[in-house]
């Protein structure tokens, strides 16, 4: 369907060297989007090329530290020097530090904020130039953590609430231009992320398992349609909205 049809778009995925940025990655190839994978880990982003290529995908790679305004800025130059478009930007990345919060000392609050948050505008900042030509669609990567609180993740909660208004903000100021700007709520996905806090935080897997009503944690490739649909003609009309993608996590009171 064309709705769903990517076939000449172009997509900037940030993390998209694993996790929920592969997945995501994945369906929007699948859909004939190009890729470019954007992340700091040389290997990892090669590997991440390697996967979606072999698929029958088009992928590259550019480096990135989003902390680093010049290279989020570097980042969209170089894409549309290679491509001579940009469609799609995808903010993924992120981090958390998990501790209670009288622990957090002043730089990490701000590393986790600055990951998360600040790299989310800074590239979306960049990119709007290259939007404004034609269009485009921007998908930040939220959290149920900017719905639920928990005592281990006040910057990362902090961070993600927000990706939700930031992403509401752009949604209404670049609606004129025809840029959708939404976000995506996920719930308890299994990746690297998570494995770290299921190794820092007692119980926590057991207790996701009995919240959620689909009774299994979520895994990267179920992002896959999500990803198409906000990056799709179908979803032309949908911005600044927030959706979960958790397994019916945050429907129980």
């Amino acid at each position: 369907m064309q709705l769903f049809d990517l076939s000449g778009r172009v997509a900037v995925v940030t993390g998209g060297n694993g996790g929920i940025g592969l997945g995501m990655a994945k369906g929007m190839a699948a859909a004939g989007a190009t890729i470019v994978v954007a992340g700091r880990d040389a290997a990892k982003n090669s590997a991440a090329v390697k996967e979606l290529v072999a698929a029958g995908g088009k992928a590259g790679a550019i480096p990135v530290d989003v902390l680093e305004e010049d290279s989020c800025r570097a980042l969209i130059d170089q894409t549309m020097k290679a491509h001579g478009r940009l469609d799609i930007l995808v903010n993924n990345a992120g981090m958390s530090i998990r501790k209670q919060p009288e622990q957090y000392t002043r730089a990490e609050w701000h590393t986790v904020l600055d990951s998360n948050l600040t790299s989310a505008f800074l590239c979306s900042q960049a990119a709007y130039p290259a939007m404004k030509q034609r269009g485009g669609k921007i998908i930040n990567i939220g959290s149920m953590m900017s719905i639920f609180g928990a005592p281990f993740a006040t910057a990362y909660a902090a961070s993600k609430g927000g990706m939700v208004q930031m992403t509401k903000s752009l949604a209404t100021a670049w609606a004129k231009d025809n840029i959708q700007v939404n976000a995506i709520l996920p719930g308890w996905i299994d990746t690297a992320l998570t494995k770290r806090a299921r190794e820092q935080v007692q119980g926590l897997h057991d207790s996701v398992l009995k919240r959620t009503p689909a009774a299994r944690w979520g895994v990267p490739d179920d992002f896959a349609g999500i990803a198409v649909f906000l990056a799709a003609p179908a979803s032309d009309f949908v911005t600044g909205a927030t959706i979960a993608v958790d397994g019916g996590y945050s429907s129980l009171a």
